[in-house]
């Protein structure tokens, strides 16, 4: 089992010592896509997982879901934020044992969800499909909730797929505070205008997945090591952060890859620990 850098009342210190001064944002990995984005003492929480629903829910079964890395935190003990993120349906980004934990312990939480899975949103969390604390959103649209700014970006997982209304079942975000701006991919693999889509934020750190593909397996592909460095070039990422390994032992990729594509097209990136703490001060 991998330890994080940070965990439980370890980890919380880091977060409430973290400086709130020089307009500097902070981004903690919290493992998979999972990220706790603090900015002016507001909180974001982007794709969290944080529970062993996963590991239980396939104990037993030609489908084991090995948990890598230890959990960071409970989600319990997150009584500080301010809106949730959920890219898509799939547990390990909407994930049930930790989105109702953090509707306990922070009764005016919003999650935003892609509009096409509000529905199901709300069955899993016993809430009415009209419940304000549910926040619909589409590509191309912006909510705004905490102080930050949400832009809606398509995702392909496998493809771009939109149901009736042609509301997108996969979305990425950027996320807009301040003068900054940051893209988190969701789970995607590239497909034709994806680039055009993002790069006008000109966005300062790009979240991008580096698992691959895994058909053999019959599970949903992402950008691999080298689709997510290029992508982070094309777009004009200041700086790229991979995510999306190192959490389930048959669905993982080693990070190593990225960082050596990355060297190779001259695109900065940075690769964290689960539970460590990255600052905007570091951009320069």
């Amino acid at each position: 089992m991998i330890g994080p850098a940070l965990h439980d009342s370890a980890f919380l210190a880091n977060v409430r010592a973290a400086h709130h001064g020089h307009g500097h944002f902070h981004l903690w990995w919290l493992g998979q896509s999972g990220f706790l984005l603090q900015w002016q003492k507001r909180h974001a929480l982007l794709d969290p997982y944080l529970s062993d629903s996963l590991t239980a829910k396939y104990a037993g079964t030609n489908k084991p879901h090995v948990r890598m890395t230890a959990r960071v935190i409970a989600p319990e003990r997150l009584d500080f934020i301010d809106v949730v993120t959920s890219s898509h349906n799939h547990t390990d980004h909407f994930d049930p044992d930790t989105l109702l934990p953090l509707f306990a312990a922070n009764p005016k939480l919003h999650l935003l969800v892609p509009e096409a899975n509000r529905g199901v949103a709300a069955y899993r969390l016993k809430l009415s499909p009209k419940s304000t604390a549910l926040m619909g959103i589409n590509a191309g649209d912006i909510r705004a909730r905490g102080g930050f700014r949400f832009h809606g970006i398509p995702a392909a997982h496998n493809e771009l797929e939109q149901d009736a209304d042609l509301n997108h079942k996969f979305l990425g975000y950027v996320v807009e505070f301040g003068s900054w701006r940051i893209y988190h991919a969701g789970d995607t693999k590239l497909y034709r205008g994806i680039e055009d889509w993002v790069r006008p934020f000109r966005v300062d750190v790009a979240l991008l997945p580096i698992n691959g593909d895994r058909p053999e397996r019959k599970v949903a592909g992402n950008l691999d090591a080298r689709e997510a460095a290029r992508l982070a070039k094309d777009i004009g990422a200041r700086l790229a952060v991979p995510m999306h390994y190192d959490m389930f032992t048959f669905n993982t990729a080693d990070p190593a890859a990225f960082v050596d594509e990355c060297a190779k097209i001259g695109q900065p990136c940075r690769v964290l620990k689960a539970g460590e703490r990255w600052s905007s001060a570091e951009l320069g």
